[in-house]
Formats: C-alpha cells, structure tokens, sequence
C-alpha cells in the first residue's frame, strides 16, 4: 500500500473512532480516489480537498504547518510526534472538505464545513479538553447541521497506537482514550425528508493497540475483497484472529442517544412520520457486546395506519466462546474448518425484549380490511450455552391482542363475531430447561392462554437428555434425541369461557341451547374415557372428574400422567401410539382432579 492511499484510509477511520469529527468525520465514503464498481455499474470518480484558512497554535512543540498537513490528510507521516504533542491552545476556525464524484457523466458535490475545532491543554498526547464548534454540510440534494461536540481527556497517542501508527508496543491493557463526551445533535433535510436529531453522550472510551496494524487491515481486507471466489486461507486465517483481537480492545461506558424525528412523504404521495424516542447501548466490555435499548419507536402515514412500539431491548451477547474459536484458527483456515466450526463461532446472546406494539394497517389483500393488533409484551431469555446452544430457554408473549377483521368472508369469524366476539386477547409461555446433573430437560411450563376463554398448561420432564443432544456433531445430536424418553407430564385446564363460546357455537348448528347441550356432551366424554381407560383401575374416576369439568361443575380440570417404568416413553412408545393411542395405557399412571 502506497503511503498516499494510506493517508486516504487512515484518517478518515481516525476521525470516526474519535467520535468527534475532526477534520473528516464524513469522509470514509470518499476514502479511496476510485470506489470500485458494482458488476454492472461504471466506475466512480472521486476525489476531495481540504481547504484550513488559518490555524492559531499557542506554546505548541509542533508548526502551524505541520498542523495544516495532518488536517489535510498527511497523518500517517506525523503521527509519532502528534503523540507527543504539546500545546496550551490549538484553533482552527474553519475546516472546509470538499467531495467531488463523477460516475455515467453525473457530476456530485459536496461541501463539508467544521467549525471551531479547538484542543486545550495538550501535554504529551493527551488534550483536557477537544471540542468542535459545529459540522455543516451541503450536497446537490441534501443538507445537514450538527452542533457543538467535544470530549475531555483526549488520547491523541492512544488512538494513533490503537491503529499502529504511533509506537505503544508496551500498552497490553485498556487505557482511557477520552472521557464525558457529548453531541449536541442537529438536523438533516433533502427534499424527501426532514429529521431533528437528538444528543449523544458517553462518559468514557478505553482501548489498547491492536495486534495488527491498521494499514495492515486495510491490505488485507483490499486482497480478499480484490478476490473474494479465492480466498487465499492464510490470509483468511489471519483475519479471523484480527477480528478476536478487535472484539477484545474496546471498552465503553453507558452511551445514550436522545432520539430522532422525521417528516416526510411516503412513495404514494401521502405526508408520514418516523419517529425513535430516544436509545441506549449499556457499557461494552472484551469479549462482551451490550445490551441496547429503543424507547418510543413510531411510523404514522396520514390515511394509511400506523405501527408503534413503546420498547425494544436486544439483550447482551457473550463473545468469550466465539473468540476463543477465531483465537484458536489454524494458519490456513480451509472451507472445511469453516463448516466444522462455524456453529461455535456463534455469540451466546441472552435474547431480545419488546413492549407496547400496536399496528393499524389495511389488509394487502383485501383494501376493505384493516389489521389492527398488538402485543403487551414479549420476551426471549437464553441462558447456559453449551456448544452454542443455549440450554436455558424462556420465551413469553401476553396481551397478544388482535381485532376480528370485518367485511371478511370467513364463517368461522362470521360466528364469532354473530356472538359477539369483536377481538381476541391472548398469551403463551415456554420455559424449559436442561439439568445436566440428572440428565434431564426439566419443563417447567408450555402455556396459552385466552382471556375470557381458557389457560392450558402444560409441564414434565424429559429423561435420557444427555450431552450429546447438544452436540456440534449433527449425526451424534440427532441419535441422542431418539433415546430421550417422556418420564412424567402435568397438563392443567382453566376454562374461563371456552366452553360457553364452543357451546354457543354448537349450540346455534343443532337448534338447541348451551344449557341442553352441555351435560349431553359431559356423559359422552365420561363415557368415551371409561370405554378408552377400561384397563386402568380408576376409570370410573376419571371419567367423572371430565364429566365434572364440561359439565361446568368444575372450571379447572388437572391431569397427571407419569411412566410406569424408566427411563419413560421413549421414541418407540410414541410412533406406535401414533397408530394405536390405547397402546400408552397400560405403560402410565393417570391422575385427575377438578375444581
């Protein structure tokens, strides 16, 4: 790599680790002099310059000059003494980065302007205080303003090592880069839209120097991407590492961000809102990427609906398992390495979470119709990774709420809704988990629930789960799941309306009532589950606790069901109930109660 096309690369990614802008904030899509072209589209030109009217320097161990150069892009040249800068005062009033492009004869500029770039206090590399006064920009269809943004502490050494252009080959630990940074935000308009973009604030940033150079990188990225149906495998082998090593040399505080809103037209023509409240991303630690967190997120286009969401949460991820995979590449990293590996490459995430969504859109198919729903909350929690399979599983969802569509040519909802039936409110939960200990998957709850209708529960354990069921092996994985085996199940029944509304329905086909219809059908279920059960000793009990329950005598029905031999039913036992249900009698103890 040329020094040039380094002083391109190079600057443009310093300014946006920087977080602050300093002379090329919005540079690293002009950061080559030639993009190279899709498979069919022509070539882009582009180029930029930058234009420093004036710096003012006071008790600096460096030259105006010299300063002058760095803006402009010669940083890779002066980065040892940048290190080691010293100066009361640096200020530049005005930075002006001008980017010309030129692809199928269409000619593009933009205009860039920092105002105000000012570093105070700098002893040996590092400032108290950096800031930047505001960032404007100017393109044929855009424009954009940013306020005042700054950041104390400021590791002008730390960020040239993380990069491998000043020497830290002594720094192996995180170390402050800069410390109490915040953005102002500010406003971007074209002619399809206007946004108001909020603050940003972070109160610090660590790092250390990568193994790898930064130039080092960027030549290597540039040979896989000059050749991507023939990666070389070495070289492929040394990216992974670099990409462990990256995953382990940041290390942030909480950083928070004030939100976005925008207005505009949709592609009908038709005035629409985007809008995100406000989000925060939790520290980030190696080895560890954070949990982040959007409050207040809407879309309204006016005559059409709409769709919100009060939260979303993507949860935290541990990358400790999948470093130690990319740690561990041989030096030629083969396809078939890849394929063994790849699934352990995964991150262990802890899920996602959201809350407060709410939809009203028309029905594609049917513009009479509208979709109105919402869910109250949902929630995926995964824990206890083994082979990056996370062993620890609960998902739930409630308020799942959705409004019967009219002017839809259904019987079923037709029915519904002649009784009365506009909407439905539903839940459901699934929680299990693997007990290595016991060798069991312990089943604490699959659930659904309708309010105003039913709560179906249902819970047991699963024996013969060894480790294997986790296995990276596909084949091992798979025979292990052919020996587990049911050892007990507990399924809970609450009626809190099902039955009317199924009786009303039934009700209203025969030209009867719920009332003489019920106890007809409770003496055919006792009936069919003596005759089914005639084997088992409590039969008769059974059969009157369901009678109990469609009766309407009871609103809970519980039923328990335990293997009479271990390790329980296996694969065996259930392909041939699939044939003959009667043949899981005498293999299981039945209970049941009512309430």
């Amino acid at each position: 790599m040329s020094q040039s096309q380094a002083r391109l690369h190079v600057l443009p990614a310093l300014a946006t680790a920087l977080l602050l802008g300093v002379s090329l904030s919005a540079a690293p899509a002009i950061a080559k002099e030639k993009t190279k072209p899709g498979k069919s589209a022509p070539a882009m030109e582009v180029s930029y310059s930058v234009s420093i009217p004036t710096i003012e320097s006071t008790e600096a161990n460096m030259a105006d000059e010299t300063l002058a150069d760095i803006l402009e892009g010669n940083l890779a040249e002066h980065a040892q003494a940048l290190a080691s800068l010293d100066a009361q005062s640096i200020v530049v009033p005005q930075i002006v980065l001008t980017v010309s492009s030129q692809q199928a004869g269409k000619a593009r500029e933009t205009t860039i302007t920092f105002s105000d770039l000012v570093l105070e206090g700098v002893d040996n590399g590092v400032a108290d205080r950096v800031s930047l006064g505001g960032v404007a920009m100017i393109s044929d269809d855009a424009q954009a303003e940013f306020g005042t943004m700054g950041a104390a502490n400021f590791d002008i050494g730390g960020v040239l090592g993380f990069y491998g252009l000043a020497d830290r080959s002594g720094q192996t630990d995180l170390q402050t880069i800069y410390t109490d940074f915040s953005a102002e935000g500010g406003s971007l308009s074209s002619d399809e839209i206007d946004c108001t973009i909020g603050a940003t604030a972070g109160a610090e940033f660590k790092a250390r120097p990568l193994t790898t150079s930064f130039g080092e990188i960027l030549a290597l990225s540039q040979a896989i991407e000059d050749e991507p149906e023939d990666i070389d495998p070495a070289q492929l082998g040394q990216l992974l590492r670099i990409y462990a090593d990256m995953l382990t040399a940041f290390e942030t505080s909480e950083i928070t961000f004030d939100g976005i809103s925008c207005t505009g037209e949709d592609n009908e023509g038709r005035p629409m809102v985007f809008e995100v409240a406000g989000m925060t991303m939790d520290g980030m630690s190696p080895g560890r990427y954070p949990a982040i967190s959007m409050d207040g997120f809407n879309i309204v286009v006016e005559g059409d609906g709409f769709m919100s969401l009060d939260n979303f949460t993507f949860k935290a991820m541990d990358l400790s398992g999948a470093i130690a995979v990319l740690q561990s590449a041989p030096a030629n990293v083969t396809e078939a390495w890849l394929e063994e590996n790849a699934r352990a490459m995964f991150p262990a995430m802890e899920g996602f979470a959201f809350s407060g969504f709410n939809i009203d859109i028309p029905e594609p198919d049917n513009p009479d119709a509208r979709i109105k729903a919402g869910i109250g909350a949902f929630d995926l929690s995964l824990g206890s990774y083994l082979n990056a399979i996370p062993t620890d599983l609960d998902v739930q969802a409630s308020n799942i709420r959705i409004e019967l569509p009219e002017n839809v040519e259904d019987d079923a909802l037709e029915q519904l809704r002649a009784l009365g039936v506009t909407s439905l409110d539903a839940g459901f939960r699934l929680a299990a988990a693997w007990d290595e200990s016991t060798s069991q998957i312990n089943l604490e709850e699959l659930s659904v629930t309708g309010v105003d209708l039913a709560t179906v529960t249902l819970a047991g354990t699963i024996a013969n789960a060894g480790a294997d069921l986790f296995s990276l092996d596909l084949d091992a994985a798979a025979e292990a799941a052919l020996v587990t085996a049911v050892k007990s199940l507990d399924l809970s029944i609450i009626d809190t309306g099902l039955s009317d509304l199924a009786l009303a329905i039934a009700a209203k086909e025969q030209g009867s009532s719920p009332e003489q219809m019920r106890p007809i059908l409770a003496g055919l279920a006792q009936g069919t589950i003596i005759g089914m059960l005639a084997d088992a000793a409590n039969a008769a009990q059974l059969g009157e606790v369901v009678n109990r329950f469609i009766s309407g005598t009871a609103r809970t029905l519980n039923i328990g069901i335990i293997a009479k031999t271990d390790p329980g039913l296996g694969f065996e036992d259930m392909m041939e109930a699939e044939q003959n249900p009667a043949s899981l009698i005498g293999k299981v103890n039945i209970t049941a109660t009512a309430e």
